[in-house]
């Protein structure tokens, strides 16, 4: 990791670690941070801050690019979501989602309140919802839709006016009114 940064932002590089030792402490604060993580994971993580990143990047940096990312994960962008959210129809839970999680953020917001108000006032409260499912998805929750109700397989039919007064006494005799 550190052979590539040397290697790709030289100048910072060189400047944060000017010294031998500033260079060894680093690394071992850098090592007490990321030892919890697998080194495949810190090298892909080096390799997406070296693409995305202009700027030699932190430990908080790296902790943050060895999150996968919402593509990654099937997550839309929170506008496409948002989108999604508005234009799906009734029921909402019978559509099929991109991701669970534009679901949940939309039911979240309120499904009249997306439907009734302004793109410029609803996206921030469903971005807000939809970033907050979203960083649950990256910490490993699973998100499942709600599940429907069957319609029972014997239908009750109403009983005669012979069967209702019926009924009714033998509850009055159990109740002795």
């Amino acid at each position: 990791m550190f052979a590539e940064f040397e290697l790709v932002y030289h100048n910072q590089y060189n400047k944060a670690f000017s010294n031998p030792e500033k260079l060894s402490y680093a690394k071992k604060l850098w090592f007490s941070n990321l030892r919890h993580i697998q080194p495949d994971i810190i090298i892909a993580a080096t390799h997406r801050a070296i693409r995305e990143s202009e700027f030699l990047p932190t430990i908080k940096g790296i902790l943050k690019y060895c999150e996968p990312d919402n593509h990654e994960l099937g997550l839309p962008d929170s506008h496409s979501a948002y989108l999604e959210a508005c234009r799906a129809p009734q029921p909402k839970a019978e559509y099929q989602w991109s991701h669970p999680a534009v679901y949940h953020a939309g039911r979240a917001s309120d499904w009249f309140y997306l439907a009734s108000t302004a793109e410029h006032s609803a996206y921030p409260v469903f971005r807000r919802h939809y970033d907050d499912i979203c960083q649950r998805v990256k910490n490993g929750e699973t998100l499942t839709m709600p599940s429907q109700k069957a319609i029972p397989k014997t239908v009750s039919k109403p009983l005669s006016p012979a069967e209702q007064r019926e009924r009714m006494q033998k509850m009055r005799d159990e109740l002795n009114i």
